[in-house]
């Protein structure tokens, strides 16, 4: 027994979250003693079960806590995804959960930006777009490590990220910033940095949206995005970045709901429902060996098409391991046993894929299940050295796109108007100016300010010395346009042509090409979005704490392209 422990650790030293591997998942841990324990004991229909995972809320009351447990318990699934809630609400139910099935969970989140894409009272880190901009993917790796201790303090085992599509599509409704930009490179070596420091902290990655999301204006969620390009422009752009993190070890891939002609030509068919895309590309000819997991299955994109759990049946077909929430999990189940008995696919190929969850679960940790110890979570999860890693990618991230000179001869004594637009009450960037600018005043332009107070603004601004702005989304999530009135952007391009005003925005890089004549600024940052963080590097860069370290993640347009940015070496 000893041996066989030494053995095994050696084997985990090899080929656990090992970034070098190229098989995360490899045949001797398939093959290890728990995997065929457990694997020996199920039935058919059990290991279907293993191959779903279900949608679990702690924001949506006990009834519905009560009916995802009643699935779990009944159905013994392989998986649970847990969406909107609070981290204390989420520990107590994972052991619950975890409780009620013979074989431990894996559970699943999608936390991209970290916890605080889904719980509440925990850490967001900045968005990828944002990260998109930093020069040194160290802190991006970090960040990885961070989030995986996360992950595993909270009781999960698995991100469904990095966001590995390539956004090459400034109109992109559903990926857009949540992609590190429209350089494959960039994508690759940021998400790579990202998966890294994820796995090597234990926990499975995902990355996203094979074969690449990027350059779509349909949003899956809702309808069939088709992507019309050819296997020449897919291969060498697209699927760039996937090919790269398979080569490093990745563990994970989610399929997006996307057809495409030239991958396979049947009619209205969802690449996660394609044979020829899952099997054929991902894992016969990228030779892909971790988990392939379907995005998830009750999305318009998928179901559109192929109601009735037909979408289900034809993905586990066309090769995924993993079922993402599907519409009815029971319905699913039994049609795939269907579809086994009517020889629709080899019982070898449904063991083989059985046996990489499993072991996939064994590489998590599983095999020896703890319970979620509750005590001290929420402190743990914002501990401060997370809240500093926090602070140091936005301070790396922001970018001086124009206007070194200006900000360098800034003078703190003259006479200086601080202005937030689309806010009405003092911002974080506002509270950090006024104490370097102490001779200055407040000024804030909403939303639905209307051509007098635009007037009357304007008309204060021309007396002073220096013009500080913010241009502010207030959205929850930052589009590609702002939703400012054009009176307001003409506002933005008239101060904007003043030879001493510098201006911050915190809002999509895209923005920038539907603010028509910003440009002319002084000065002017790209500060990606609207979170305190990035306020407080941007009013760092301004009164000279810190040197500008960012680029541009995407290109904006003519005057600021992909990679522009002023980067001073020091501080």
């Amino acid at each position: 027994m000893y041996k066989y422990l030494i053995c095994l650790l050696f084997l985990l030293s090899i080929f656990g979250f090992n970034v070098s591997a190229q098989n995360p998942i490899p045949e001797s841990i398939q093959q290890s003693h728990w995997v065929d324990s457990v694997f020996k004991k199920l039935s058919r229909k059990r290991k279907i079960q293993q191959l779903l995972f279900v949608r679990a809320h702690t924001n949506l009351g006990q009834k519905y806590e009560d009916s995802v447990a009643k699935v779990i318990k009944k159905e013994q699934l392989g998986g649970v995804v847990f969406f909107q809630g609070g981290p204390m609400r989420q520990a107590v139910l994972t052991n619950k959960y975890q409780a009620l099935v013979k074989i431990p969970l894996i559970v699943a989140m999608d936390g991209e930006w970290g916890l605080g894409m889904r719980l509440d009272s925990t850490i967001s880190y900045p968005y990828q777009m944002t990260l998109g901009a930093i020069q040194d993917n160290t802190l991006i790796y970090k960040m990885g490590q961070y989030i995986g201790y996360d992950f595993k303090r909270m009781g999960m085992q698995m991100n469904f990220a990095p966001d590995m599509d390539v956004n090459n599509n400034p109109n992109n409704p559903v990926i857009n910033y949540r992609s590190f930009g429209d350089n494959k490179y960039n994508v690759a070596q940021k998400g790579i940095a990202y998966m890294q420091g994820m796995q090597n902290a234990g926990i499975l990655t995902t990355a996203k949206h094979f074969p690449g999301h990027g350059d779509t204006d349909v949003d899956s969620h809702f309808d069939l995005p088709q992507l019309n390009f050819s296997r020449a422009r897919l291969d060498s752009l697209e699927e760039y970045p996937f090919r790269e993190a398979i080569k490093a070890g990745l563990s994970g891939v989610m399929v997006a709901h996307m057809n495409i002609p030239a991958l396979d030509s049947t009619k209205n068919v969802p690449s996660t429902l394609s044979r020829p895309i899952i099997t054929g590309i991902l894992k016969d000819s990228l030779n892909f060996k971790g988990l392939v997991v379907s995005d998830a299955m009750g999305m318009k994109g998928v179901v559109k098409f192929f109601p009735n759990g037909e979408a289900d049946v034809r993905a586990f077909i066309a090769g995924n391991d993993v079922l993402e929430l599907s519409e009815n999990s029971k319905r699913a189940m039994r049609m795939i046993r269907k579809a086994i008995r009517k020889g629709q696919i080899d019982q070898k190929e449904l063991d083989t894929r059985v046996r990489k969850v499993l072991a996939a679960k064994y590489l998590a940790g599983l095999n020896y299940y703890q319970p979620v110890n509750t005590d001290n979570l929420v402190a743990d999860l914002n501990r401060a050295d997370a809240l500093d890693l926090q602070q140091q990618l936005s301070d790396k991230a922001v970018t001086l796109l124009k206007g070194d000179s200006l900000i360098q001869n800034l003078d703190p004594t003259k006479r200086t108007a601080i202005v937030s637009f689309g806010a009405t009450a003092t911002t974080v960037y506002q509270q950090d100016l006024t104490k370097t600018f102490t001779n200055s005043k407040l000024y804030f332009v909403s939303k639905e300010a209307q051509t007098p107070d635009i007037s009357n603004i304007l008309q204060d601004l021309k007396s002073y010395d220096q013009i500080i702005i913010g241009i502010h989304d207030t959205r929850l999530r930052p589009g590609s346009k702002l939703d400012y009135s054009s009176n307001l952007k003409l506002m933005i391009a008239d101060l904007a042509a003043y030879h001493n005003t510098v201006i911050s925005v915190f809002a999509n890089p895209y923005t920038i090409a539907g603010l028509p004549g910003i440009e002319k600024a002084g000065a002017l940052l790209a500060c990606y979005q609207k979170e305190a963080p990035l306020q407080h590097a941007a009013a760092k860069v301004i009164t000279k704490q810190i040197k500008p370290a960012g680029k541009l993640s995407v290109s904006v347009n003519t005057y600021f392209p992909n990679g522009s940015g002023i980067v001073q070496s020091g501080l």
